[in-house]
C-alpha cells in the first residue's frame, strides 16, 4: 500500500527567505483530495484562500492555506452553502481559532508523523506520538488542531485503497484514548452535565472529543450512547439531576431539528445547549428559544456553558 503524502516543501525559483514551507497546487490537490480547478474557484469567486504566487504566477500555498482548504471542505460536507463559508471563516479567525502560522507548521509536521504510522498500521508508534503530543499541548490543540483533522481527511478520503482500513485503525485507537480519560473526570464535581448526539448528525469519536473537551476540574460530563432517544431525555434528567444537559451536531440544523429542540428545552428542568458545527449556524433560528448556542470550538464552548451553568445557580 503506498504511503500518505507527506507534508515536503518546495523551494520554488522565488527569493529563499520567502519559500520556506510553500506547497504547489498539486501537491495541495494531492493532501486534501480538492483538484485545482476547485481550489483555483474557491480564490477566484469568494475569496476563501490566498496563496501566494511566484514571479511567473504559479499558485503557493502555506500550511495555514492548506488547514483553510479543509475547513471550506468540513463546512461544505455540513450542508453550509460555499457563499456562506467565507463569512464562517472569518468568525473563526476573529474569535482565535485559526492557529498562528508557526504554531500550525508546527502541528502539520505531528500529523505528517501519525499519518506514517497509520500507513504502516504500527500502533505502538501511534501510541508513542499521541503521548509525546500530550505532554506538549492543551488537550483542545491536540484534538481540534492536530488529531481531529487526520481523522476527518482520512473519513472523506476512504474511496483510496487501504484509507478506509487506516481510519478504522485511527478511530478505534481515539475512542479508547478519549473513552478512558473520560472515565478519570472527579466524582465530587460541583456540576453534573449530559452530553448527547443528535440522532444521525455525528459521529461517536466526535461526541466523545467534545465530552472531553467539555470536561472541567469542577464539571463532570456524562456522555450517553449514540442512539440516545430525545424523547427519553426528561426521564433520565429527572433520574441523573443535572445541571444542564448539551445537545451535539457536527451537521447543519434543518427547520425540523430546530422545532424539536424547542419542543425538548420547553421539556426539561435545566439548562439546554446546544454545542458542535451546527450551533455555529442555529444561533439566530434559536434566538428566542431558551437555548444556549455553545459553538464548535473548545474555548468558546467552555466559557459558554460556564456563564450558563453560573446563571442557573
Amino acid at each position: 500500500m503506498p504511503e500518505l503524502t507527506k507534508l515536503e516543501p518546495i523551494t520554488a525559483s522565488v527569493d529563499p527567505s520567502q519559500s520556506q514551507g510553500l506547497y504547489p497546487i498539486r501537491e495541495v490537490a494531492r493532501l486534501t483530495g480538492i483538484n485545482p480547478v476547485t481550489l483555483r474557484a474557491w480564490e477566484r469567486r469568494y475569496g476563501l484562500i490566498q496563496p501566494t504566487r511566484t514571479e511567473s504566477g504559479h499558485r503557493l500555498y502555506t500550511v495555514r492555506d492548506i488547514e483553510a482548504v479543509r475547513q471550506v471542505m468540513g463546512w461544505l460536507e455540513r450542508g453550509v452553502a460555499v457563499s456562506k463559508v467565507a463569512e464562517l471563516l472569518a468568525r473563526s479567525t476573529s474569535s482565535g481559532c485559526v492557529s498562528q502560522p508557526l504554531m500550525a507548521d508546527e502541528h502539520g509536521q505531528w500529523q505528517v508523523r501519525i499519518r506514517d504510522a497509520l500507513s504502516d498500521f504500527n500502533e505502538p508508534e501511534l501510541d508513542r506520538l499521541y503521548g509525546q503530543i500530550f505532554s506538549l499541548y492543551p488537550v483542545e490543540s491536540v484534538f481540534q488542531s492536530i488529531l481531529m483533522p487526520i481523522w476527518h481527511q482520512l473519513l472523506r478520503s476512504q474511496d483510496e485503497f487501504g484509507r478506509t482500513s487506516e481510519w478504522l485503525l485511527f478511530d478505534n485507537f481515539l475512542r479508547a484514548r478519549v473513552q478512558h480519560r473520560l472515565h478519570m473526570q472527579p466524582v465530587d464535581a460541583s456540576h453534573r452535565v449530559l452530553l448527547v448526539a443528535l440522532p444521525d448528525m455525528c459521529r461517536e469519536l466526535q461526541l466523545l472529543v467534545a465530552g472531553l473537551l467539555l470536561s472541567h476540574s469542577d464539571r463532570v460530563v456524562r456522555v450517553l450512547a449514540v442512539g440516545q432517544p430525545l424523547d427519553e431525555l426528561p426521564l433520565i434528567c429527572e433520574k441523573v439531576m443535572p445541571q444542564a444537559v448539551v445537545l451535539f451536531a457536527h451537521q447543519v440544523l434543518g427547520a425540523a431539528h430546530q422545532r424539536r429542540l424547542v419542543r425538548l428545552a420547553q421539556s426539561l428542568e435545566c439548562s439546554l445547549a446546544l454545542a458542535g458545527e451546527a450551533s455555529n449556524g442555529a444561533q439566530e433560528a434559536l434566538s428566542g428559544a431558551s437555548i444556549v448556542c455553545l459553538g464548535s470550538e473548545a474555548r468558546l464552548m467552555n466559557q459558554r456553558l460556564e456563564s450558563e451553568l453560573t446563571a442557573s445557580i
